[in-house]
């Protein structure tokens, strides 16, 4: 969306209408981009009015008008559809740094706790605009994935797969694989196909009696046909959704940072380089082989936060992500990180 404004009308010098006209444009973009964070915060973060103006140094008044005039100008629906000028150069930068087919960039949230809902936001309006009859989904598991379930746009498809790329989670309440999968397939009316085993077993032996002689073997075949892959990143803090709800004991978190493990995909831990460590779990793991997943023709990742950034960095080269979906600060550090980014280069 342009942020530019209209044209001023006439009755002035050149050179006063010319300084006249860029400093409304300036003043247009400044209101424009406030009034779609105001949109942001109160349709998708949910904070109330008041808790906005807090935020944002503004008065509620204007708080209130401005969420009207986001409507009124039809850049909200339950989606916001116009993009902060920011984020729209940091999703072209990405593009072309990254060689993504796409990057979505969502405008920074007001806290660090609402990340997971803005991306997650993000990743369901991207899901309903590209989802369509006949399409194969896998997908992995999350707290920024299932906030997307939020804004998918549901509607009865024909023939649309979707296939969970990793095994349950039995100790998890809300944060689980097979969950996640099933109320995403209930979106859209479509088969649900299900690992059937434990995101992690007790030893190769059993991963492989699992596949071969427990009806595992179709899954793992059909996520070989999949049109896309949606997944998130995972990092080694015992706080993070894989070390809180998985099966990964403190010991076993110890061993993995010692191979130099900084993150995962699905329970499949690399290193900084995106390459598989050389750790156990990772011959045990329930999951669709990463290197089946880099073959499917669209790779999504969705995650964001400082502390996901050198998971990501890495996470992208593991599976040749060429579709990410993050937010502003994470987008603006994963540029910077590859040392490409000119300062000031997004300054309106």
């Amino acid at each position: 969306m342009s942020l530019a404004s209209e044209r001023d009308g006439g009755g002035r010098s050149e050179t006063a209408g010319g300084r006249g006209a860029a400093g409304k444009d300036a003043s247009t973009r400044r209101t424009a981009r406030v009034r779609l964070r105001v949109a942001w915060m109160y349709y998708v973060e949910g904070l109330t009015q008041n808790e906005i103006a807090e935020k944002l140094g503004i008065g509620r008044v204007t708080v209130v008008r401005y969420i009207a005039d986001a409507k009124r100008q039809r850049e909200v629906k339950i989606w916001i559809e116009g993009s902060v000028s920011e984020c729209v150069a940091l999703e072209r930068q990405l593009e072309q740094v990254f060689g993504l087919d796409e990057a979505i960039v969502v405008p920074e949230p007001s806290s660090p706790d609402k990340i997971a809902v803005s991306i997650g936001a993000a990743t369901g309006e991207y899901i309903s605009e590209i989802i369509h009859d006949d399409m194969s989904i896998g997908v992995g598991w999350g707290a920024t994935l299932m906030e997307s379930l939020a804004t998918l746009s549901r509607r009865e498809l024909s023939n649309v797969q979707i296939v969970s790329l990793l095994g349950g989670i039995t100790k998890a309440k809300r944060y689980n694989p097979s969950e996640f999968a099933w109320l995403f397939a209930s979106a859209y009316d479509a088969d649900c196909y299900l690992m059937a085993a434990p995101a992690l077993v007790d030893s190769v032996e059993t991963k492989r009696a699992l596949i071969e002689r427990c009806g595992l073997d179709d899954t793992f075949r059909r996520a070989e046909r999949l049109d896309m892959a949606l997944l998130s990143v995972g990092v080694m803090m015992p706080d993070s959704t894989s070390m809180r709800f998985g099966f990964v004991s403190p010991e076993d978190r110890a061993s993995l940072i010692r191979a130099g493990a900084i993150g995962d995909i699905c329970y499949n831990f690399f290193d900084a380089e995106g390459n598989l460590v050389d750790h156990p779990i990772n011959h045990r793991v329930m999951s669709i082989p990463m290197a089946a997943i880099k073959r499917l023709p669209r790779r999504v990742l969705a995650s964001g936060g400082m502390d996901k950034v050198d998971a990501l960095l890495a996470g992208m080269k593991l599976i040749d992500c060429n579709v990410l979906i993050t937010n502003e600060a994470t987008a603006a550090e994963l540029l910077v990180r590859r040392d490409l980014r000119a300062p000031n280069e997004t300054a309106a």
